[in-house]
């Protein structure tokens, strides 16, 4: 077979799939997107959880600092902040029974005490869709904080990215945003339904 002939026979491996169509004609909103995310220094939206970023950036008012070692975030009076996002279902579509926020994959102490100096905010998303975004104070978090430095100070080594659990965020966090539209928490929805079931009608007692 000569080398054009394998190329060929290569290119015959692959055909692209029905659904292109579908993604070509979505492609020019997806460039808008783009658009208005390269105006708040986000230069890819599907690197880095860039679409999610912006959207939080969007729904705070608040301007991303670019760089990977600083803060991520900072509002119009000049204060920084440290933002975190968790989605309730994992890369398989699965709900997960304890979401939990990421931190840092190398957490010492330096970068602890960077964490204390300034707020966080932290967004929940269901798939693609942002339910809610919550503010803690460096004050509600040092438990957190107080924890990272005793199992530092225990294993001597860099912490591999501790978590922050989201009942946590939500029973301490001062809820900044909530989307109506958002899917509902399987509580809530049994709480719909223990409410009509333990609530009489009208004109009954």
């Amino acid at each position: 077979m000569s080398p054009q002939s394998e190329r060929d026979a290569i290119r015959k491996r692959f055909k692209s799939h029905g659904d292109l169509a579908k993604l070509d004609k979505l492609l020019p909103h997806i460039r808008e997107l783009q658009k208005l995310a390269s105006e708040h220094g986000i230069h890819d939206v599907f690197q880095d959880n860039g679409g999610k970023l912006l959207q939080m950036l969007l729904v705070t008012g608040l301007v991303g600092i670019p760089g990977r070692e600083g803060n991520d975030a900072r509002d119009v009076d000049g204060r920084e902040y440290e933002m975190k996002s968790v989605n309730r279902f994992n890369t398989k579509g699965v709900r997960k029974s304890n979401p939990q926020f990421t931190t840092h994959h190398h957490l010492n102490p330096t970068i602890i005490d960077k964490y204390r100096k300034v707020d966080w905010l932290f967004a929940l998303y269901s798939g693609i869709e942002l339910e809610a975004v919550w503010l803690l104070t460096p004050k509600e978090l040092e438990p957190w904080f107080v924890k990272w430095e005793k199992d530092y100070a225990e294993k001597g080594v860099a912490l591999n990215n501790p978590k922050i659990n989201l009942t946590f965020v939500e029973d301490h966090g001062i809820e900044l945003y909530r989307n109506p539209e958002a899917p509902k928490s399987d509580d809530d929805d049994l709480l719909e339904l223990l409410g009509d079931v333990l609530t009489p009608p009208t004109g009954e007692e």
